[in-house]
């Protein structure tokens, strides 16, 4: 409180005074006990308001000591059991939290991790995944302000997430307590396998395998890869101290269609301790996308041979080039492109009203448009006979497929036949028409699924010229001709817009998050969030099932069906108000990756503390790190003086003083007939 402040409560004492003996006493007869009451009660009201007009600040001064936090981070995921060091990290815990001067010093806080960081005490090991990189993530976030140790009790063996050691604050030690027994023992591993989740029937797939070895003497393996009771593929494998690892290349055949499940097993005659690792499971779906395509025109143009090559990079796909009078029959093909169409394409159009198949349609100088709008119901041409050249502008509101902008708006022009083009259904604008820089808002490459079928039509020839400016700008044709890729991919399938949309991979490894995704849309395909959708579960072995409700997200439904053992499942989506549903199946893989560890990762945890200026320890050298985290005299307690400051103003009690004191003086004057 300053000088003033003091200055002016004398000042209001006085003040106070004065005006209750003026009022009471000066001049006054008969200066009886009720004038004593009603002056005390006076001075007490015009103290009080002065006091709340100086508003003095009572100032209160505490003092807190606060604790430096300890985070003590345990390893829960299953590794820890499989290198049965359960017990020892138990143990090692106890140590820290039990410990009284430790206690003393530090806010002990417990964590346990495995795919998450959880606030919690108690520990089973069951974690199927180790995300090392996600504690030093959190750590960082949740104790932002404050210089503090790290106690890391882990095997240091992490199955997910980016490299751990980095992850942490550097400016903050870690002092990981490394569990289970780092005694090197002979163990052959298949670290990493690397498979593409599709293949091409009748093609080679790529399978990529590292193979790693602990031991100290040379060792000679069969690496073996089969399926079923058949053996696809075996090589002999050496390894030695110096040569630990091995990087195979396997190319294998993809000889049926449908989903293929491997064997991939490395074996040798020595004992070893985990043979779990020895093996690994791997499964690759064998898709049938050979696509027969007719493209036909009636004029030689450099297009065709330009769409020929393009679309013929992808090896699933082939171009017969056929003139409108040599296709006899439709069977043969899967997609037709008509290119520049006249009535010499009447037949061949007739005959695709009954094969249906799905159609690209490209335009141009020599189209006869009165017959197109003959033969289509999409799209009505008011063409005239002049001719115009149209460059491209991307369109970034397309969604059939997703699909890059290659610079189309820098393309050279297409030629096509002036006039007006009016869709006459739903149509999906890829690019759309603009002469030099003026926006037409009118279709160039147009996408539409119509009754059941697919189509896509090209306002304009010379496309070729396209592939070439292609090749300028990137120095090869590739992004072109993934463009020209997609768009036959758009055609070459025939599925028809469905209600109910499931997404779910063909097969999972056990311990993976096994996660099914649904939309349902209305008649408009819009998206219905008020759907109600649930999922039944098979297992085909034992023909039990199971029945869970999908749970809406932003845009999707879904279930998590983690926990499911390795077998074979069918299963069947329904939606409840509409009947509709959905069938499927898929394996899970016997893959759990928290069993590949026959010994904790040391050098790992030791170049974290490192990085962080801390230092590892081991499961029977506890007290040496609680000594000293004890003697360190950068961890200590910190003492913190809290002023709080209270305005009088605040003080609600005050008030209802001053109105008491107030209302008392004039009862009292009114029982004694003063007023």
């Amino acid at each position: 409180m300053t000088t003033n402040t003091v200055l002016l409560l004398l000042l209001s004492v006085l003040l106070a005074g004065v005006v209750s003996y003026y009022h009471y006493f000066y001049k006054a007869k008969n200066k009886s006990k009720v004038n004593w009451v009603l002056a005390l009660l006076r001075f007490c009201s015009i103290f009080g308001l002065l006091l709340l007009l100086i508003n003095p600040i009572l100032s209160r001064k505490t003092i807190e000591i606060q604790k430096i936090p300890l985070p003590i981070v345990v390893d829960n995921s299953t590794s820890i059991t499989v290198l049965q060091a359960n017990e020892m990290t138990e143990k090692s815990y106890q140590q820290l939290i039990s410990n009284s001067k430790l206690k003393e010093k530090f806010d002990l806080q417990t964590f346990r991790f495995s795919s998450e960081l959880e606030m919690v005490d108690t520990f089973d090991f069951k974690g199927t995944q180790s995300r090392l990189d996600l504690v030093g993530k959190n750590l960082k976030s949740r104790f932002k302000s404050s210089n503090h140790p790290t106690v890391l009790i882990s095997d240091g063996n992490q199955t997910q997430g980016s490299d751990f050691v980095y992850a942490f604050d550097e400016y903050k030690a870690v002092y990981p307590i490394v569990v289970g027994d780092t005694t090197t023992v002979l163990d052959l591993k298949i670290s990493q396998l690397n498979v593409n989740k599709y293949a091409f029937v009748r093609n080679q797939f790529p399978v990529e395998v590292f193979l790693s070895y602990a031991g100290n003497k040379p060792l000679t393996t069969d690496f073996t890869i089969s399926n079923g009771k058949s053996v696809v593929y075996k090589q002999k494998v050496s390894f030695s101290t110096n040569q630990n690892s091995q990087l195979l290349s396997v190319l294998l055949p993809a000889e049926k269609v449908g989903v293929v499940v491997y064997k991939a097993t490395l074996s040798s005659v020595e004992t070893e301790k985990n043979t779990y690792n020895n093996t690994k499971n791997f499964a690759v779906e064998i898709l049938d996308q050979k696509s027969e395509i007719a493209l036909v025109s009636e004029i030689n143009h450099p297009d065709l041979g330009a769409l020929k090559r393009a679309i013929e990079t992808n090896k699933q796909r082939h171009v017969t080039i056929l003139k409108p009078n040599q296709i006899n029959s439709l069977q043969p093909y899967n997609i037709l492109i008509f290119y520049q169409p006249t009535t010499a394409f009447k037949a061949v159009f007739e005959k695709n009203q009954l094969a249906k198949l799905n159609t690209w349609i490209i335009t141009g100088k020599s189209t006869d448009f009165s017959f197109l709008n003959q033969q289509q119901a999409l799209f009505d041409f008011k063409m005239s006979n002049q001719k115009e050249d149209y460059l491209a502008s991307f369109s970034n509101q397309f969604n059939l497929f997703s699909i890059e902008d290659i610079g189309f708006t820098n393309f050279p022009p297409l030629e096509n036949a002036f006039g007006t083009i009016t869709t006459k259904t739903k149509v999906e604008n890829l690019l759309t028409a603009r002469i030099s820089s003026v926006e037409l808002n009118a279709p160039l490459l147009s996408f539409v699924e119509y009754q059941g079928n697919r189509f896509c039509f090209l306002f304009g020839e010379n496309s070729w010229k396209w592939r070439l400016q292609s090749h300028v700008d990137n120095q090869n044709f590739d992004k072109y001709d993934q463009f020209i890729d997609k768009t036959i991919q758009f055609l070459a399938t025939n599925d028809a817009r469905k209600s109910l949309v499931v997404t779910h991979e063909n097969f999972y490894n056990s311990g993976d998050a096994i996660e099914i995704k649904a939309q349902f849309f209305n008649k408009n395909y819009e998206f219905d969030d008020n759907a109600r959708l649930s999922i039944t579960i098979k297992n085909k072995s034992t023909n039990q099932t199971k029945t869970y409700d999908l749970l809406k997200t932003a845009n999707a439904f879904k279930v998590n069906l983690d926990g499911l053992l390795a077998d074979n499942y069918s299963f069947t989506v329904n939606e409840n108000n509409s009947n509709t549903s959905y069938s499927s199946s898929f394996e899970v893989l016997d893959f759990e990756i928290e069993k590949q560890f026959v010994n904790p990762d040391y050098a790992k945890l030791n170049q974290l503390a490192q990085h962080t200026k801390g230092k590892t320890y081991l499961a029977n050298q506890v007290e040496s790190l609680v000594e000293s985290l004890l003697q360190n005299e950068d961890y200590k307690p910190i003492q913190k003086e809290i002023i709080k400051k209270t305005p009088l103003i605040d003080w609600f009690w005050l008030l209802i003083f001053i109105c008491f004191t107030l209302a008392a003086e004039w009862f009292i004057r009114k029982y004694n007939g003063l007023l």
